[in-house]
């Protein structure tokens, strides 16, 4: 399709959107974006219908069939709630609950939400403010609901949002219900088929007793109590990025038994403009760099981020140099799972039945964290719907006792099936707690996992490419890496390499084939060089990026070693991306 036809689709469907039923200051946004020279936002808004996915729907927020409004959120909320009614056709009343962040339409959203599902039939439990979201996966459970959806984008920029869809174990949908719910939705061809009248008879608010409960649960996750009332007084610098997790986390470490929780008053503020970041997301340094002054400032033991939704923990504590220095999503994985490994095993409450679960693209330490302590490991997709779904396969058999992603997500329970920073804030305290009480500071605690079970530095790298034309070039850069996959990384012969995209691993040097034991396929592919490097590639699922993950190895004796492997780990990443020309 040319520009001039791109065009005048894109015409034609914006005027379907003046004909149709829709309301006046939609019609005129519409209006503006037609009339103006420039029709790029015109088309970037129409040029396709924003895509309900395997997770739900995150886009810019605007008018058009390619953004987030009332519309778009409508038709996902008619869609998943045709396919309810379909699936318990024998339940005397199908529940959902709503839950949402502290975006801009948020509120608006779940609201709406609340009101098409009422006018479904479908009985709604509304958080009456803001949540975060694995307090909303709890809720799920606990109120026996058979579905239920956040609004949120968890850490993109301010300019969007999403809408997040979950099954009645409180995690994301997978196969068959995700693909289901998108065909549902995809039926919706008119707002006229779109039932927005409301009954409020159906819409009951929540909140508070939801609160105390889920705190409670999150409480029987303590390991060392003792360590905590011996340290209770440890300075610890939380910022919740002006999302979810301004009261209830702060609530949640105090019921742990902190007392010293220090703000960051300016990031208090909760606002969808995220007015003191450039972006809400804890991956990011400058997220931090308010929290980190404010530490340096009191003289703190740790600082801890959430981001908007309160899904994904990041971490800064001090070096030995006394330095503030920042730990990424790999790192905390590393020191989530080795204290409570360590802890359950010292408790003596190991029974061989335990299990952990990490995704393909995250440390391999974590694994041989688990294998030193003789626990079994899992490996799955990236994204928690994926662990959530090996929890699912496994319970009443054996007991998950963590799991977590690189990309900053861990939980560490199974009353939650989504990522969960307020439990992961209350145990990365109790853990700086404990290594104060074994005579460590947080960061030589990890230089202590390293000597034990080897070093690991990764680095996550994002290529942005926006639109219609970005997307279309991330496609070929992954068929580009079919076609001719590297046959050396920086120096390194590559050993053997895996395509989730066939499930297939081949090994390099004999053309030797294998199947990997994945549910469904997935456009990722992994190099695994002769020593030791993996390198992970993969378009992102919620954003309009290509991500590679970079993981290099090497060994620690002592502490002392730590700064000669960490430098020559940073010169072989280095290597890595020249060779890969990223």
């Amino acid at each position: 399709m040319n520009d001039k036809e791109l065009l005048q689709e894109v015409m034609q469907r914006a005027q379907m959107w003046l004909d149709g039923n829709y309301d006046a200051e939609t019609k005129d946004a519409v209006r503006k974006l037609m009339s103006a020279e420039d029709k790029t936002e015109l088309i970037e808004s129409f040029y396709k219908n924003l895509e309900f996915g395997t997770g739900g729907l995150r886009g810019i927020m605007g008018v058009g069939t390619n953004r987030m409004n009332i519309y778009t959120v409508g038709s996902a909320t008619q869609g998943l709630s045709n396919y309810l009614k379909k699936q318990f056709a024998g339940l005397p009343q199908i529940s959902v609950c709503i839950g949402h962040d502290c975006r801009n339409n948020s509120r608006k959203f779940a609201e709406i939400s609340a009101d098409i599902f009422s006018a479904n039939g479908i009985k709604v439990y509304l958080f009456e403010d803001l949540r975060p979201t694995p307090e909303m996966s709890f809720a799920i459970r606990h109120l026996g609901c058979q579905s239920g959806i956040i609004l949120t984008a968890s850490h993109n920029p301010k300019e969007y949002n999403g809408y997040k869809a979950y099954w009645n174990d409180g995690a994301q949908m997978i196969a068959p219900h995700d693909t289901a719910v998108i065909a549902e939705v995809n039926r919706i061809q008119s707002v006229d088929d779109i039932k927005f009248e409301g009954n409020k008879a159906l819409i009951k608010i929540i909140g508070e007793e939801i609160d105390k409960l889920y705190i409670e649960k999150i409480k029987t996750l303590t390991l060392s109590p003792d360590s905590i009332a011996r340290h209770k007084d440890m300075k610890i610098v939380y910022t919740p990025i002006h999302g979810t997790g301004v009261r209830i986390i702060p609530r949640c470490l105090k019921e742990f038994g902190f007392t010293n929780i220090i703000p960051v008053p300016e990031q208090n503020v909760v606002s969808g403009d995220f007015p003191t970041v450039v972006s809400p997301n804890p991956e990011e340094p400058a997220a931090l760099s308010m929290a980190v002054a404010k530490a340096r400032e009191t003289d703190a033991d740790i600082v801890m981020a959430s981001d908007p939704d309160s899904d994904r923990l990041g971490i800064a504590v001090k070096n030995d140099a006394g330095e503030w220095v920042l730990c990424n999503g790999n790192q905390t994985c590393v020191l989530f799972t080795y204290y409570i490994l360590r802890r359950w095993k010292e408790l003596g409450r190991l029974t061989g039945k335990e299990f952990c679960v990490k995704t393909i693209v995250t440390t391999e330490v974590m694994k041989d964290v688990a294998d030193k302590m003789g626990v079994e490991i899992f490996d799955c997709y990236t994204g928690f719907k994926w662990i959530a779904a090996i929890i699912r396969e496994l319970e009443g058999k054996r007991k998950y006792i963590g799991g977590g992603e690189e990309s900053y997500g861990y939980l560490a329970e199974d009353f939650v099936r989504d990522k969960d920073a307020v439990s992961a804030c209350a145990l990365m305290a109790e853990i700086t707690a404990w290594a104060k009480d074994n005579g460590k500071t947080l960061f030589e605690l990890l230089q202590d996992i390293y000597v034990e079970v080897g070093f690991g530095k990764e680095k996550g790298i994002s290529v942005v490419r926006k639109g219609k034309s970005g997307a279309e070039e991330i496609q070929q850069m992954m068929r580009d890496y079919r076609a001719n996959p590297p046959k050396e990384i920086a120096g390194s012969r590559v050993a053997v390499v895996k395509d989730y995209q066939t499930l297939t691993a081949t090994e390099t040097a004999t053309g030797k084939t294998s199947k990997l034991d994945f549910p469904c396929t997935s456009n990722v592919l992994q190099f695994f060089t002769e020593d030791g490097t993996k390198i992970s590639v993969r378009p992102s699922g919620t954003e309009p990026k290509i991500k590679f993950y970079i993981e290099v190895r090497g060994t620690m004796h002592s502490r002392a070693d730590y700064a000669a492997a960490d430098k020559a780990a940073s010169e072989k990443i280095d290597a890595v991306r020249a060779s890969l020309g990223v």
